[in-house]
């Protein structure tokens, strides 16, 4: 059978994408390059914003994805910002999992194959795709000296993108200037909540629990900082052993911990790019997109949410009821990431700062922050809002409602809430109006559904049309013909194609 899209990387975002793809009718293939599934636990850290789009994907057993992770996971009410004592609290968010959720990458990647696999998605694990080429009308890869052809290629292969590379596309940023250490260790003094230490002459050090006794162990020693760009590859060439870090731990925490029997050694640099682009022609790029500091799991979190964004709109373009819009318009995937991408390099090159500035005026600009954080007022909730995902919002033209482009809360629907309402086939409409006046609206692509007053800006609202990512795409304050006319013209604008059908077989 034709295939729509092969998806290079099996890595939690290559995995989330395909399952997307899968739930929307599109006929996928991932092919991963390792042997089999990683067991490295790498980011660790789960936000909220995740486990919500996350909670979208059925599981195969009953369960969503989201709910399966949580109960896995260690939940921590608070999330640390440049490794500052105290963190952001959670604990007051609008949304059902106001928590950090801390669990192994290797956990959240098996938990997304195992969706994969009651999905019947092909996953072929020790299969590297070497080059990509695209035509007209498909993109051929070369893959273990075969070929295979597809409508189109989705590069969620990594900082070193074969995908990306073949495509053309830049990679811009800055060099790396520090070499940072990071393990998973077990220690014979476990500790019940994270430990955070920062040393002007010695460096930083963190110490987090993780589920199964497991501690993340991650640093800098102030002589790994202001490196230059081949003294930080020579630096992370040298395999990082448990000695050097029981004595880096000892230097900036004055105790190592007792760490032993370390499951994972690595070390990590603050290197900062993008892609250039999202998208060229019919390859696009997911977790190619993007290289950072590892402050807080964010590229985890935000590649995931990436995938979400990516997945129903390439879908809608695949099966022929895409607008301009979301191909390569205001609102198409590179359009609306690629201003997310310049947020987390921002986000991660200033924790860079606070965290790595080993100095008295770097002292005095962490406890400038940590007075900001500790007092909760609108530094802290921009802070919250944006490491969280949930402040992550669309930009929309002027003059319309305040409501476009934010995130709709989970509780505007009784039950089981939004996020379990929601597909990657087709909108929302949500009517609040007491007598159903909006029901005749529903069609292939717009499913009607009652929905309940919220507070704050969704107050006032009478119906919003929510697209399958979970962001609002238009809402209207008023009732009446003029109102029904408005979004009807709105579900025109989102769901009617300016072009044909692009996928390699129609269903």
């Amino acid at each position: 059978m034709a295939l729509d899209v092969i998806i290079v990387g099996g890595g939690p975002v290559g995995l989330m994408s395909a399952a997307l793809l899968d739930a929307a009718g599109v006929g996928v293939e991932v092919y991963e390059r390792n042997a089999g599934p990683s067991t490295a636990s790498k980011a660790t850290t789960v936000h909220p914003r995740t486990l919500e789009v996350l909670t979208m994907l059925e599981s195969g057993d009953g369960r969503r994805v989201g709910d399966a992770l949580v109960e896995q996971g260690r939940k921590v009410p608070h999330a640390h910002f440049a490794a500052l004592p105290g963190g952001l609290d959670y604990r007051g968010l609008d949304t059902p999992f106001p928590f950090v959720l801390m669990t192994p990458q290797w956990q959240t990647e098996q938990t997304l194959a195992d969706c994969l696999r009651a999905r019947a998605v092909p996953v072929h694990y020790g299969a590297e795709v070497t080059a990509v080429v695209q035509s007209a009308d498909s993109v051929r890869v070369t893959v273990d000296g075969g070929t295979r052809q597809a409508a189109y290629v989705i590069g969620a292969d990594g900082a070193h993108s074969t995908v990306r590379q073949a495509a053309g596309i830049a990679f811009p940023g800055s060099p790396p200037s520090m070499v940072a250490f990071v393990a998973d260790v077990l220690l014979t003094e476990p500790l019940e909540q994270a430990r955070y230490s920062w040393n002007a002459d010695a460096g930083l050090a963190a110490v987090v629990p993780l589920p199964g006794q497991v501690h993340r162990v991650f640093g800098v020693e102030a002589a790994d900082t202001g490196l230059t760009a081949d003294q930080v590859r020579r630096r992370q060439a040298e395999p990082l052993t448990l000695d050097e870090l029981r004595t880096a731990l000892d230097r900036i925490c004055g105790s190592d911990f007792g760490v032993h029997e370390p499951l994972w050694l690595s070390r990590a640099s603050n290197s900062s790019r993008y892609a250039q682009r999202y998208r060229d022609g019919r390859v696009l790029v997911g977790d190619a997109a993007h290289v950072h500091l590892p402050a807080g799991g964010q590229g985890l979190n935000v590649g995931l949410q990436d995938a979400v964004n990516l997945s129903w709109k390439l879908a809608a373009e695949i099966h022929g009821w895409a607008p301009d819009r979301l191909v390569d318009g205001p609102a198409a995937y590179e359009a609306e990431r690629r201003r997310v991408a310049e947020g987390l390099l921002a986000d991660t090159l200033a924790q860079d700062a606070l965290m790595h500035t080993f100095s008295p005026s770097g002292q005095a600009l962490r406890e400038m922050f940590r007075g900001f954080i500790d007092q909760g007022g609108e530094v802290a909730g921009k802070l919250s809002g944006w490491l969280s995902g949930l402040g992550v919002d669309y930009p929309q033209p002027e003059g319309t409602h305040a409501l476009a482009g934010a995130k709709a809360p989970d509780r505007v629907l009784a039950g089981d809430g939004l996020l379990r309402a929601l597909r990657p086939d087709r909108f929302l409409l949500l009517d609040f109006s007491p007598d159903g006046a909006y029901s005749d609206l529903g069609s292939t692509r717009v499913e009607v559904r009652t929905a309940r007053r919220h507070t704050g800006a969704w107050a006032t609202v009478r119906a919003a049309l929510v697209r399958p990512d979970g962001h609002v795409a238009h809402a209207v304050d008023s009732a009446g013909p003029a109102a029904t006319a408005e979004l009807a013209e709105a579900i025109t604008a989102w769901t009617e194609p300016d072009r044909p059908a692009t996928g390699a077989h129609t269903r």
